[in-house]
């Protein structure tokens, strides 16, 4: 059965209402709620009937799009989902869903080896691959890096379309070392990704406007708010990285030349995957080679060199050494038994 995007856009859009179980949705919250993604996705501001949505409630409860939607009226006035775990976006894909699919992956196979879509390889492998295990109902063939449990990806859409439209975020955000949440105006400006987890820079609206790289997985909540957005003059967030390993860096922090030696048997793994673009070989003997990198110095950096244990020596700056020295002197502490740490004790 043909389905329009008006009509899709519903559907998703009552799915995340009857997903929020904080609130309990009434027909006239879901037909503004409707209404509104028809608004900000097709620019029709004529909104949705009563009709059509109550329409579209029980298409999604038959099988004719294969959801079988669970969607119950609670005290004859709150809609919900009997299942809390229910989601229309956990449903098989169905015939429609995969012409759809093998459409899109045809039309993105055209621009495969064009420089500027270099980066669409990837995706059309994926959506080549999801398209075959769901056509033969077999086992994938590539397996991505993901990790399924990561929280805060329903922010991402959320979040790029504050920034496109150049509008003001509320947001509760708790990080790791504070004891509470707080909430706070924000200006967006970019999404960025490092290792499966996401990230947004932009500006706070507290005193002084500082910068902000807020973790998408510590975001409570994001609502609109009315302030005046804060337009970025300063910073061209498209080279903003290049100095980066990671996503921690400061305004005005600049890059220091890091050097480091890797013995011979690590050495082609760093040949084959630098740490970073600006790598570069100094020097070699038959024990090992010697690189340097151009990057800030960040908790990132400091990670990736650790991970290499006693492979890798980091050679300068010696602000780094000594950084790094206090690293391993800390986890060698951490794996002294009680009966040591005693005897050091008694030696004193």
């Amino acid at each position: 059965m043909p389905v329009n995007r008006n009509a899709l856009i519903r559907y998703r859009t009552i799915d995340q209402c009857l997903q929020n179980r904080h609130k309990k949705w009434t027909l006239d919250d879901l037909i503004d709620a409707c209404s509104d993604a028809i608004y900000e996705y097709q620019g029709i501001d004529t909104g949705v009937s009563r009709r059509t949505v109550q329409a579209d409630m029980e298409m999604m409860r038959s099988n004719k799009l294969g959801y079988e939607a669970p969607i119950v009226v609670v005290d004859k006035k709150y809609y919900t989902y009997s299942d809390k775990n229910y989601s229309i976006t956990n449903s098989p894909l169905n015939q429609q869903d995969m012409q759809v699919l093998g459409e899109v992956s045809d039309l993105l196979k055209q621009f495969k080896g064009f420089s500027h879509f270099t980066d669409l390889n990837e995706m059309v492998s994926k959506l080549e691959d999801k398209i075959y295990t769901q056509k033969t109902q077999s086992a994938p063939v590539i397996d991505f890096e993901k990790n399924d449990n990561l929280k805060g990806l329903e922010w991402i859409e959320v979040i790029r379309k504050y920034i496109v439209a150049r509008k003001t975020m509320c947001v509760t955000y708790q990080s790791f070392r504070a004891r509470e949440a707080s909430t706070f105006c924000f200006s967006g400006y970019l999404l960025k990704e490092y290792r499966n987890r996401w990230f947004v820079l932009g500006v706070s609206h507290q005193r002084y406007n500082p910068l902000l790289n807020l973790a998408l997985d510590r975001i409570q909540t994001i609502t609109a708010h009315d302030d005046d957005y804060i337009e970025n003059t300063t910073i061209d967030f498209s080279t903003y990285y290049n100095d980066v390993i990671g996503v921690t860096k400061s305004p005005g922090q600049r890059d220091v030349e890091v050097v480091f030696w890797i013995d011979a048997k690590n050495a082609p793994y760093v040949i084959t995957k630098p740490l970073h673009h600006t790598q570069k070989l100094l020097s070699e003997n038959e024990t090992g080679k010697i690189f340097s990198i151009r990057v800030i110095m960040n908790f990132e950096l400091e990670r990736e060199l650790l991970g290499f244990g006693a492979k890798l020596r980091v050679l300068g700056p010696r602000i780094l050494v000594k950084q790094i020295k206090k690293q391993l002197q800390e986890t060698l502490e951490g794996y002294k038994t009680p009966d040591e740490k005693n005897n050091e004790e008694g030696e004193d």
